[in-house]
């Protein structure tokens, strides 16, 4: 009956919460199948032990889940988490998530297709869509992520990159700059003057990422809905070559990722070469095996 299955359900629920607050415990999956097999008991038909077996399972999945994977959660707060307090379908979901957003952390986009974008950006003072996947076969792309506009790091760094975008240009780079701002946003900093703590005027792109999508997808979403500071160099191939993230307080160097920028097309260039640590042009590379690099210390 309805009745019964309720019963059921708050017991293996029980069952569940048992499992968790005991996580390192042998004796946890055995409480919890004495509390799922009394409900058993209680219920009617193949059903209601067909459920009885499925909380056990899940149980036992559960636990070993817990015992394998850092939630970062200290063990006082653990009957107070969403994972333990609510039903055992909102703690599964919950932990799927966890899951997704581990698994979705411990991959690198280097070596990868960069993901692909259209978003609104503000170029010369106008709104233009930008798509990543244009520039394909053609340029090489800076892709960096500042937190907020109207702030304080963030303005140093993107005039940074604008006073020196001939440089990259003669790399055949382009420069695209994106924060979780609007373009509206982007156009009203632009608009103001540099010694009123505006930008003035840029020469390359602000993407508009209101949606959070890029953030998301390049990996560089705070838990505060900002982007941190990552930037990536992204070659013709649309493959990511180069990738670094910074915290909130702390900006970039330009000189840095030119060198290194300077360094990808060099071993694209010539891939039988590699460039060793603070390679700039003009100095030794090496070749990428045991002899190569017994040459580079022996020739210095």
């Amino acid at each position: 009956s309805p009745t019964s299955l309720l019963k059921l359900n708050t017991s293996v629920y029980k069952a569940l919460r048992l499992i968790g607050r005991h996580p390192g415990s042998s004796s946890s999956s055995a409480m919890a199948a004495n509390v799922a097999r009394n409900a058993g008991n209680r219920s009617a038909g193949g059903a209601g032990l067909l459920l009885v077996l499925l909380g056990i399972c899940i149980g036992t999945w559960l636990e070993r889940s817990l015992q394998t994977v850092n939630f970062a959660l200290p063990m006082s707060t653990w009957s107070h988490s969403p994972l333990l307090s609510s039903s055992p379908l909102a703690a599964l979901r919950s932990l799927g998530q966890r899951h997704s957003s581990v698994a979705r952390r411990a991959a690198p986009l280097i070596g990868t297709e960069a993901p692909d974008f259209t978003v609104k950006a503000v170029i010369d003072q106008d709104f233009q869509d930008v798509t990543l996947s244009s520039y394909r076969g053609d340029k090489y792309i800076v892709l960096f992520f500042y937190p907020l506009d109207f702030t304080f790091v963030c303005p140093t760094e993107i005039i940074a990159f604008s006073d020196r975008i001939s440089e990259f240009r003669d790399l055949g780079t382009e420069v695209l700059g994106v924060s979780v701002d609007s373009e509206y946003s982007h156009l009203a900093w632009i608009q103001m003057p540099r010694d009123d703590g505006g930008l003035g005027d840029i020469e390359y792109p602000l993407l508009s990422d209101l949606k959070k999508e890029l953030a998301t997808s390049y990996g560089v979403l705070g838990p505060d809905g900002a982007a941190y500071r990552g930037l990536f160099i992204i070659d013709k191939a649309g493959v990511v070559q180069h990738s670094t993230i910074n915290n909130m307080a702390f900006g970039r160097n330009v000189d840095e990722v030119l060198r290194v920028l300077k360094a990808i097309q060099y071993v694209q260039e010539n891939p039988d070469e590699v460039c060793p640590a603070g390679w700039q042009p003009g100095e030794k590379t090496m070749r990428p095996d045991a002899e190569g690099v017994r040459e580079y210390f022996s020739d210095p």
